[in-house]
């Protein structure tokens, strides 16, 4: 029974990453998403610590103290902040995140969006990510400007939708080579995917009431 439901929790979560990557035009990664979820290596551990409502991963660390499945789905998943992880040739020593090319973030931000999805059925809203996110954000190890991406894409998500946030990756992220230019908040976004600011917002919201009148 196990095995059944950790099959049906982890082919969901896929088709609704794919459905997502398809929206923004990431379709090769859509198709390919967590493949490596269906190798014994982890889908073994996944049916024997599957629980529903969390990663069996995290109750594999508990009993053994790592996740041998985790460790294997890591190193073969680009989209992953932790597959970036290298020795640092800068001035810091040491291990570090490397700088993630844009259509890994695009796939990450993607993946957390479903997992979201998936482990909060009933009351999942576009806020979920990126609550998620700061509940742990002070220990990962990452890139610094990937780290700046990543949180300017669930900020759109948690103050303007889905629809806003995929307007913004297919116009600023997906197909490019560089990181988008990331201005301050507080902005909006309008319906092409470009910035608008709050202040803007609100001086055409008073021209269109003055209009109106």
């Amino acid at each position: 029974m196990k095995a059944w439901k950790h099959f049906c929790t982890i082919t969901e979560h896929k088709i609704m990453v794919m459905r997502h990557c398809f929206k923004i035009g990431l379709y090769r990664q859509g198709l390919l998403h967590d493949m490596s979820k269906y190798t014994p290596t982890e889908f073994i551990p996944g049916c024997k610590y599957y629980q529903g409502y969390r990663s069996p991963n995290n109750a594999e660390r508990e009993e053994k103290g790592y996740s041998a499945a985790w460790l294997h789905h890591k190193g073969r998943n680009k989209h992953h902040y932790e597959y970036w992880i290298d020795y640092s040739l800068g001035p810091v020593k040491g291990m570090t995140g490397m700088k993630m090319p844009n259509r890994y973030v695009a796939e990450m931000m993607m993946d957390r969006m479903a997992a979201s999805k998936i482990y909060n059925k009933g009351h999942y809203d576009q806020h979920e990510p990126l609550e998620y996110y700061e509940k742990g954000k002070d220990s990962y190890m990452i890139h610094d400007e990937t780290r700046a991406l990543l949180e300017h894409l669930l900020h759109i998500l948690d103050g303007q939708g889905e629809k806003a946030l995929f307007a913004y990756m297919r116009a600023h992220i997906v197909g490019k080579k560089e990181y988008p230019k990331i201005p301050p908040r507080p902005w909006q976004l309008v319906g092409d995917g470009h910035y608008i600011s709050d202040e803007e917002v609100l001086r055409l919201q008073k021209q269109e009431n003055t209009s109106g009148k």
